[in-house]
């Protein structure tokens, strides 16, 4: 599986190619069904003896076989700044290629975190634990997906998860753009391309132009800046929450939608991305999801059901990682979420692991979101 060769292999080889500053061609998402280890023997750098990893990617719907094919060459971490427009990455844990939009700087709550370490303080209101919560600002990035890689990792992230309220009567209508994605910094492992179009996504050319004068050489399309603008109150990403039990990490990121009016009374809208992370070496399956719902009318909801969005998945060393985004409704401009996810081990027990309690928020952007294709 791509995540594990990435996480365990790419960052490791990321790490020693900072240190060395030598141009490493490195390996890429492999086989993502099973995965490749990428500590087998490899010819050696002569300047820093480091394995020189060919940078490929395994195409596995293809009858004759495995199939490598060149992407391209890594590149040196970004430790300080942002990555630009037009960079091209792999990412570190689902490993799909991507390329970078647009950043979006979003204060993140880690309650991993002792509260001397981070700037901006978010008291906790949900019952959920009572310390006080530190908030520190930290990037994030738009992306696009390129969609040979969406079919290889629909089963540990959706690949249609940001959705737009659809600007019509029907207030539960929604809309998705496929291969649209949010990417912290750390999951970005950056590298070049001589190919004029080395993503394959239907925005790819109407949001970017080749410009072999520039580092990297994407650049936006003027499209590109006025969707931008135009959709800003609906991707807008501004808080992300993280908390980790038994070595479970959840980190969740909270988006607002916008509001309908249905039966005589406003409905407030909100999608929330959820990412599920193993930490640890043991096998673990997610098998019950409870939430705590509250809204600021004074209505208290709870859901309990079995798994989410239908599955039920398995977390290892080899696949550590799922992601997915929900939605959720209320009628008032804001609320809280909270609650816990029940996992079984491998001998049948079970434990509960917190999720991080957020904001539901509203913004002042009441205007309806644009019809139809965001463009």
């Amino acid at each position: 599986m791509a995540a594990c060769a990435l996480r365990r292999g790419l960052l490791s080889t990321a790490s020693k190619y900072n240190q060395h500053k030598c141009t490493h061609r490195i390996l890429s998402a492999i086989d993502f069904s099973s995965g490749l280890d990428p500590k087998r023997a490899q010819p050696l750098c002569s300047v820093c003896r480091l394995s020189s990893f060919q940078q490929t990617r395994f195409m596995s719907s293809r009858p004759e076989g495995k199939v490598l094919e060149p992407v391209g060459v890594f590149e040196a971490l970004k430790q300080h700044g942002k990555y630009e427009t037009g960079q091209l990455f792999l990412h570190s844990v689902f490993g799909y290629r991507g390329i970078v939009l647009f950043p979006w700087h979003a204060r993140l709550y880690d309650r991993d975190v002792s509260p001397a370490a981070a700037t901006d303080s978010k008291p906790d209101s949900t019952g959920h634990g009572s310390k006080e919560v530190k908030g520190k600002m930290h990037t994030y990035y738009q992306v696009l997906i390129d969609t040979r890689d969406c079919p290889h990792i629909s089963q540990r992230s959706q690949t249609e998860a940001v959705t737009f309220l659809a600007n019509h009567d029907d207030s539960r209508a929604l809309y998705a753009i496929p291969g649209l994605d949010y990417v912290s910094h750390e999951d970005i492992l950056p590298y070049n391309s001589t190919e004029q179009v080395p993503i394959q996504h239907e925005l790819f050319e109407r949001f970017l132009m080749f410009n072999p004068s520039r580092n990297p050489p994407f650049t936006a399309r003027d499209t590109l800046r006025a969707w931008q603008e135009k959709n800003h109150p609906w991707l807008e990403l501004s808080d992300v929450h993280r908390e980790t039990t038994e070595n479970i990490r959840v980190t969740v990121i909270p988006f607002y939608m916008g509001m309908r009016e249905a039966q005589n009374s406003h409905v407030y809208w909100w999608r929330y991305c959820i990412r599920l992370e193993n930490l640890g070496n043991e096998v673990v399956q997610l098998r019950e999801r409870h939430w705590r719902i509250f809204s600021l009318s004074g209505t208290l909801e709870t859901v309990r059901g079995r798994g989410v969005v239908g599955k039920e998945p398995v977390l290892s060393r080899e696949q550590p990682a799922f992601q997915y985004s929900s939605h959720v409704s209320l009628q008032a401009p804001s609320g809280h979420m909270w609650g816990t996810f029940c996992f079984e081990r491998t001998d049948g027990s079970h434990f509960d692991v917190r999720i991080p309690p957020f904001s539901l928020e509203s913004n002042k952007y009441d205007k309806a979101p644009p019809t139809g294709y965001p463009l």
